[in-house]
């Protein structure tokens, strides 16, 4: 989490991928081009390429895959729509808890300062903020975790 440079994840668990990712590329037809899209919305593109490839060689008349595209746009949108209010509970979750963490690192740096504990009354006060800081983060990761759960579990029934 500390880390302030780029890793390349490359995985096909795509719960993996929306649970650590910041960015998406999709590197197709000998481009890497960025992905404005999340993993949902990734799979039904493909699903609409592949139905669209089987029905133009199966001879099915360009309405009837346009409508049958439209219906699965919906669809999906319909599943994003569903699974909106949780995503957000989970994401604002991990925002909460790079903040806890960010809070308790900017501690830590504090309690490593020699020069703190020439004020005792300052370096007591730094331990206990410490402490709460990391009740927090311990908080907010429980509360993290049962987001994501949540989440997951209706990502899983609507597929």
């Amino acid at each position: 989490n500390d880390y302030a440079g780029a890793v390349i994840l490359i995985s096909h668990d795509r719960h993996l991928v929306d649970a650590c990712a910041d960015r998406l590329w999709l590197v197709k037809d000998g481009t890497v081009a960025s992905y404005d899209g999340d993993m949902e919305s990734y799979r039904a593109l493909l699903l609409s390429e592949r139905g669209g490839r089987a029905n133009g060689q199966a001879g099915v008349d360009a309405g009837n895959a346009k409508s049958g595209r439209a219906d699965q746009r919906r669809a999906a949108a319909e599943r994003r729509a569903e699974l909106a209010p949780l995503k957000k509970a989970m994401q604002a979750a991990e925002t909460a808890v790079a903040r806890a963490a960010a809070d308790l690192a900017r501690l830590d740096a504090e309690l490593a300062d020699p020069g703190l504990y020439a004020d005792a009354a300052r370096a007591q006060k730094t331990l206990l903020a410490r402490g709460q800081a990391a009740k927090r983060l311990a908080d907010t990761e429980a509360i993290w975790l049962t987001a994501t759960e949540a989440f997951e579990a209706a990502e899983a029934a609507l597929v």
